[in-house]
């Protein structure tokens, strides 16, 4: 009796012990603190998938009573028994209650993802650091969910890999001068692999490029230098412009002096 109310957690019942045993076991321990929701988040990841199961507007029920409403622009991935049924496409569908279960769910629509920061070495061994963003969207909600275990770090990985062999086939200078080229390649290179899959990737856009700090003052000392140098030109250009005004004017003088002199002899004569 006084053993089952301490584990119910009822107060001041506590099972009778000898003066011995009260002084080597001491005072019952505290009840260990209640387990954070983390604990349930393998069993949902086990209903929405993994990697993508986390993203926004992706919301698919743990359980079902045989009538479940898709939304628009989100495919369910069912299975029954363990293996792979059907895809539900927006609208009213019906399911066999504890046979058929929702194993995955993708967003149709268009997603930005960004491209974290890292770095590469340029062809002429300047190390740059670069980030960019992808634009994809899942075309197979079936090759997205059986084809790889997480699409989207998987197109991530592959887009960073891209990145890095491209800047290495360009110098520091043409890195900033073609990345519409670059953008391109990248596309080309992620989309050969992620057809398999079942992700179509539409474009990808470099964001910052970020030399070292070293390199940056030479580029700015370059360019201050190529400004001084415009500067020098336009002054010296405009020097002698004004040079040759100059002279025009004086030798335009000296010539309406001698007509007036002409002029003045040839009243006298």
């Amino acid at each position: 009796g006084p053993v089952f109310c301490q584990a119910l957690g009822a107060p001041g019942r506590v099972p009778r012990r000898g003066p011995s045993q009260a002084s080597a076991v001491g005072p019952a321990p505290s009840p260990a603190p209640a387990a954070p929701e983390a604990e349930a988040a393998p069993a949902e990841a086990a209903v929405f998938g993994s990697g993508n199961e986390r993203r926004a507007g992706l919301t698919a029920p743990r359980f079902h009573v045989g009538v479940v409403v898709v939304p628009q622009q989100i495919a369910w991935v069912i299975e029954r028994l363990g293996k792979f049924d059907q895809i539900l496409e927006p609208g009213i569908h019906f399911l066999v209650p504890l046979v058929d279960r929702v194993a995955y769910c993708h967003s149709l629509k268009e997603e930005a993802i960004h491209i974290p920061n890292q770095q590469a070495i340029t062809k002429d061994n300047v190390t740059i650091s670069i980030d960019g963003v992808l634009y994809l969207r899942v075309v197979d909600a079936h090759q997205a969910s059986y084809g790889v275990h997480d699409p989207y770090f998987a197109v991530t990985q592959l887009a960073q890999t891209s990145m890095r062999s491209e800047i290495g086939k360009m110098t520091l200078d043409r890195t900033f001068e073609e990345r519409d080229a670059m953008n391109q390649a990248i596309v080309q290179h992620v989309n050969v692999a992620a057809s398999a899959w079942g992700i179509e990737v539409l474009r990808y856009e470099i964001r910052d490029i970020i030399p070292p700090s070293s390199i940056k003052q030479a580029m700015e000392m370059e360019a201050e230098a190529e400004r001084r140098r415009r500067a020098e030109v336009l002054q010296s250009e405009g020097d002698r412009q004004s040079e040759v005004n100059l002279a025009e004017g004086k030798m335009q003088a000296t010539m309406h002096q001698a007509r007036g002199d002409a002029e003045a002899i040839r009243e006298r004569a």
